[in-house]
């Protein structure tokens, strides 16, 4: 049976409570409309795995320190920050099945949100001299940013390679968990090897992580947080694809990127894309890739001493790719 949050979160549940309670207080403000926007932000929380894979991390590395807690909030407000412009940026509507900051309040006010936050987390880090931590969340925000605008160039081709979409995916998703567990790290005194192992192990669990995402597209069967397809809606070359239009011959490739490119709003052409991949075996691939991921991940894990705090780890990244949303 799979283990749920609840029981991976179990060894630093203190500490998580302690977290919320101090990442609320971080986002006070005295201006009325925007606190009133915070107060909204907070309350859409997900299931707080972030801060977990930083205070896991940090205890298995040796303790928790208030530079963990302020890693921690560094890590929420910057990805909020990127979130609240991802929102604008996409016109979405929604964001975990609540209203979005540009639907509620609109795109200017949603914009300055997002440098609201960003500075927030920003002086949080200068305030405190946490330069170590500010350098490793600032370098993971870049490469987020440099992940989105490189799939948006290539979305216009669909000229998508293996290797380029592993990139994509390293600096779209990896690099912000590989940053969760490097300030872990880095919070709780250790060398630079052990900070750089945690890094690369939380790397490796991002990359296992966004190609499950990328499987929930072709899954009937999920109980999954976005419809069925969405990914060719959009346009995105996600692994599965890749793969099956590798082994495809020139006029089955033609016809499926003509599909994806002009009649990608067409349920039953849509239906035609996801057959085709699941026929050529793009499902298997991918799964066997991300399974190669998470081996990696744990190979790296097992470098770290044993404990409570390690043990969560190792569930958190069986979670990551059991999870059906």
């Amino acid at each position: 049976m799979a283990v749920s949050i609840k029981e991976i979160q179990a060894p630093i549940e203190d500490e998580i409570r302690d977290f919320e309670k101090k990442f609320r207080d971080s986002m006070k403000s005295n201006v009325v409309l925007l606190d009133r926007i915070m107060t909204y932000i907070v309350k859409r929380k997900g299931k707080q795995l972030r801060p977990m894979f930083v205070f896991l991390m940090a205890k298995t590395c040796g303790g928790i320190s208030e530079s963990t807690y302020r890693g921690a909030a560094l890590i929420e407000l910057l990805h909020t920050a990127t979130l609240v412009h991802d929102d604008v940026v996409d016109d979405a509507n929604y964001r975990r099945g609540f209203f979005s900051i540009n639907a509620l309040w609109k795109n200017k006010i949603a914009v300055l949100v997002g440098d609201y936050l960003l500075s927030k987390g920003l002086l949080l880090s200068l305030q405190n001299d946490d330069f170590s931590i500010l350098k490793i969340v600032s370098n993971a925000v870049k490469e987020m940013s440099e992940g989105e605008l490189l799939q948006i160039e290539k979305a216009r081709n669909l000229d998508i390679t293996e290797e380029v979409y592993f990139e994509i995916i390293r600096q779209k998703t990896a690099s912000l968990i590989a940053s969760c567990c490097a300030v872990g790290a880095a919070s709780s005194g250790v060398d630079a090897a052990s900070i750089e192992n945690a890094r690369l192990f939380g790397e490796k669990v991002g990359m296992a992580f966004q190609i499950k995402d990328d499987l929930f597209d072709y899954n009937t069967q999920a109980v999954i947080g976005k419809p069925i397809g969405i990914d060719i809606k959009e346009r995105k070359m996600t692994l599965p694809l890749i793969f099956a239009l590798s082994k495809a011959s020139w006029w089955e490739k033609r016809k499926i990127i003509n599909i994806v490119k002009n009649q990608n709003d067409n349920p039953k052409k849509v239906a035609e894309v996801i057959q085709f991949v699941k026929n050529s075996g793009g499902i298997a691939y991918a799964t066997e890739i991300m399974n190669n991921y998470m081996n990696e991940a744990n190979s790296i894990l097992e470098t770290f001493p044993s404990s409570p705090y390690k043990q969560s780890l190792q569930q958190l990244v069986k979670y990551t790719i059991e999870r059906d949303k």
